[in-house]
């Protein structure tokens, strides 16, 4: 009869370390899952390595801080688009939204789907630079040879006067590097519909004149 105490013991110990170890797996799963969309969240709340904000129009009132936004593009080795900024750089008063232009071409004999990453340094200024329309909100798809305008519309939140720890930044750079999407990608996206019709974008290039949104 004594030898059936410890042994309930040992079994109800047991069972508590399993529950534990799966609760700890499941956890491991959950965060495993979860990393990239909170990862993302959290460089667009704290603007971390320089991610920058999205908004949907400019404050109402523009301050009288100056800050020069310059302008770096970039492609991959993978991607044979010629991509540059239409300007060097451009002033503006903190609140104040403005326009810029960037243009890509793509210099193969193939359509291709590219999509862009973004940042601005100092890295400290992510956090207070809004985009309101970016080509960067999606995948962007050009035919053999064609060239597109890409404009972006942004802002600098006036809130940075408040922050003395910006007290020092006078010039902004926002950066762009397109990459290719792969064959897959690209493929899906100039299959033809359901009703068997051929995608726009695919069948007649955009003229150098338009601009093309994303977001």
């Amino acid at each position: 009869m004594a030898t059936g105490v410890p042994r309930r013991a040992g079994s109800r110990r047991s069972v508590l370390m399993a529950l534990i170890l799966g609760g700890v797996v499941c956890g491991m799963v959950g965060l495993a899952f979860g990393a990239v969309p909170l990862y993302r969240l959290f460089c667009q709340v704290t603007g971390f390595g320089g991610t920058t904000q999205v908004a949907e129009e400019a404050p109402a009132e523009i301050g009288d801080r100056l800050v020069t936004v310059r302008f770096n593009a970039d492609t991959a080795r993978d991607l044979p688009w010629h991509f540059k900024p239409g300007q060097r750089e451009m002033t503006v008063r903190v609140g104040e939204m403005a326009m810029a232009v960037y243009s890509a071409e793509n210099r193969s004999e193939r359509a291709l789907v590219g999509s862009s990453t973004f940042n601005v340094t100092p890295l400290k200024a992510g956090v207070y630079f809004n985009k309101i329309e970016c080509f960067c909100f999606e995948e962007q798809t050009l035919a053999p040879g064609e060239r597109v305008d890409f404009p972006v519309s942004f802002f600098v939140d006036p809130e940075i006067v408040e922050d003395r720890r910006l007290d020092d930044v006078s010039t902004i750079t926002l950066s762009y590097t397109f990459f290719a999407r792969g064959e897959g990608v690209t493929e899906a996206a100039l299959a033809p519909d359901a009703a068997g019709d051929t995608p726009a974008d695919a069948a007649s290039p955009t003229p150098e004149s338009e601009f093309r949104y994303g977001g």
